[in-house]
């Protein structure tokens, strides 16, 4: 098999060491002994190679196969993109998938490829729904944007600081429940406990790809949740109230899936998927990570931000899509963001047919049936695309810049791509853009600058708002 451009085949290096005990050295390097990045960072270094085989967690018992071709460059990443190459079909969570029960018993469709019919059926109705809804996106955003702002202030003068994550959380769910259903959820048996249930169902499903993260728990111990599935049974009390809050409020939203031909049970489970697993949980690691690269920025940006913001706003007299897009520093704040530290991490196929894949420097053949996984992070941080690529620089797709969009990939997609009802894109991929977005300008709105304390919790930065200073 010929590469493309003739660049050397090599065979690919790497090993899966013994079998199970293998997978467990490497999940203890992954998590424990060297971490995330480091696992990566030192096999590219002993390969001399962004593609290389290795095992991915969690692996015993809960992964029956955790063997992949990992690719790690801007170059090589994209054949996660080609579904006429590779099979997306149970790989959302990678070597492993939850059992059905988190879904009301369905493969709901982000398990789902899209040469399966109901794959097509549903993404469409996702996206008719999103497209539907667009008008109502600013205004909901900004209400509740405007909660959470009182919010900060009211925890900053109580306590001297502001938990950030907690309280994006919250705005997060009222926001995506009140756009899925129309109702605020305060207004259904919920009341102010959804981010809860919806936090518990999520950290269940995903238990076996992190850590407790408790500095004195010896790592034996810790390692239990990547070792046996934790119960859908304790989610299980908040699932069925987010499901009968979902279905006793979108019933005009069911009534579309039923007529377009999908069971209103199934279409049901969907939804809460898109809103607690896609919107919300893509919001709950997106938010902080977002403020808290602009937090630490500093307040040279936050000048050159809050006068681009308020100058535009003032010209077009409120906040809307047009005003938007004629704030390019904001515009590229946000997609750096999205670039150098993506909401979701990871990505897995399966090839579809014997096929080659491209590094920079090199040409590998992956055989039909082979997992290939990417880290999203080291791709788009790719030194041989991106300029300084460890660096948050704000203003790096404005102009010419624009041009390396292309490079982003945290939709499972090209930032330069669009979502379609035969791809495995977000179908929310613009309303995330939208969102971040529009957070940044209602705080700019308010704010001339403000401070942050930065930590880590298991999905991602935990941000602590530490001073604002309102608006001149």
């Amino acid at each position: 098999m010929a590469s493309p451009e003739n660049l050397p085949l090599r065979d690919i290096p790497g090993d899966y060491g013994l079998p199970f005990f293998g997978p467990i050295k490497d999940r203890y390097d992954y998590f424990y002994n060297q971490g995330e990045d480091e696992f990566f960072r030192t096999r590219i270094a002993k390969y001399k190679s962004t593609v290389f085989r290795t095992n991915m967690p969690p692996g015993p018992f809960i992964s029956s196969n955790s063997k992949v071709v990992a690719v790690l460059d801007s170059k090589s990443f994209p054949i996660l993109f080609d579904t006429s190459k590779v099979e997306k079909k149970n790989l959302l969570d990678g070597t492993y998938m939850p059992s059905t029960a988190f879904f009301g018993g369905y493969r709901v469709c982000a398990f789902l490829d899209p040469s399966e019919p109901t794959h097509h059926a549903l993404k469409s109705f996702f996206l008719s729904f999103l497209a539907s809804s667009h008008k109502k996106f600013i205004p909901y955003l900004r209400n509740s944007l405007s909660d959470l702002f009182l919010n900060l202030e009211t925890e900053i003068s109580d306590e001297k600081t502001a938990d950030f994550n907690t309280n994006s959380d919250n705005m997060a769910f009222d926001f995506v429940f009140r756009l899925l259903t129309g109702v605020h959820p305060s207004e259904t048996k919920l009341k102010s406990k959804g981010s809860g249930y919806t936090d518990t169902w999520l950290a269940l499903q995903l238990a076996p790809l992190g850590t407790l993260g408790l500095k004195y728990l010896p790592n034996f111990i810790d390692d239990i949740i990547h070792t046996i599935p934790l119960p859908f049974f304790i989610a299980k009390p908040g699932y069925k109230k987010l499901y009968k809050a979902v279905y006793e409020s979108a019933t005009s939203l069911l009534d579309e899936a039923e007529s377009s031909g999908i069971k209103r049970e199934e279409a049901c489970h969907n939804l809460v998927f898109l809103a607690g697993f896609n919107a919300f949980g893509g919001m709950k690691v997106l938010f902080p990570s977002l403020i808290k690269w602009i937090g630490t920025a500093g307040e040279s940006l936050h000048q050159r931000l809050a006068e681009e913001i308020r100058t535009v706003v003032k010209e077009e007299g409120d906040v809307t899509f047009s005003a938007l897009e004629r704030m390019p520093l904001m515009k590229s704040a946000v997609y750096e963001a999205l670039r150098i530290q993506p909401p979701v991490p990871y990505q897995y196929a399966s090839a579809k047919e014997d096929l080659v894949v491209e590094s920079h420097d090199g040409a590998f053949e992956i055989k039909k049936g082979e997992i290939i996984f990417g880290f999203q992070p080291l791709a788009t941080k790719d030194p041989e695309v991106f300029s300084n690529p460890e660096e948050f620089i704000a203003d790096r797709f404005i102009g010419d810049g624009e041009k390396l969009l292309k490079y982003v990939y945290w939709s499972n997609g090209r930032e330069t791509e669009n979502p379609t009802a035969d791809n495995k894109q977000c179908p929310a991929k613009d309303l995330v853009v939208l969102c971040s977005r529009i957070m940044l300008v209602e705080f700019f709105l308010r704010y001339d600058t403000f401070t942050v304390e930065i930590g880590k919790v298991a999905l991602g930065a935990s941000v602590k708002i530490t001073s604002f200073t309102k608006a001149t």
